[in-house]
């Protein structure tokens, strides 16, 4: 993912028992916390642009139709002989 030109703060608040772990896992990491939150929310955004192409995807596919190939020899009628 290319890394934009620009970045931009943003403020979040979060509970002293999380940024207590959270500075612990950066450290464990040799990050930062704000390196830590903007690795998952690039990650998070990731797996969301990959999710919407994928259903786009689909539904296009659902939309067009699948043949399976094979022929009907059986009229409708016949099919639906009782």
């Amino acid at each position: 993912m290319a890394a934009p030109s620009h970045k931009q703060n943003v403020t979040v608040s979060l509970s002293p028992e999380t940024i207590r772990k959270a500075r612990i896992l950066a450290a464990r990491r040799s990050t930062s916390i704000s390196r830590l939150l903007a690795d998952q929310l690039e990650m998070l955004t990731g797996e969301d642009e990959a999710y919407e192409k994928a259903r786009r995807s689909a539904v296009c596919l659902m939309e067009k139709g699948f043949h399976l190939g094979g022929t009907i020899t059986a009229s409708r009628e016949e099919l639906h002989e009782r």
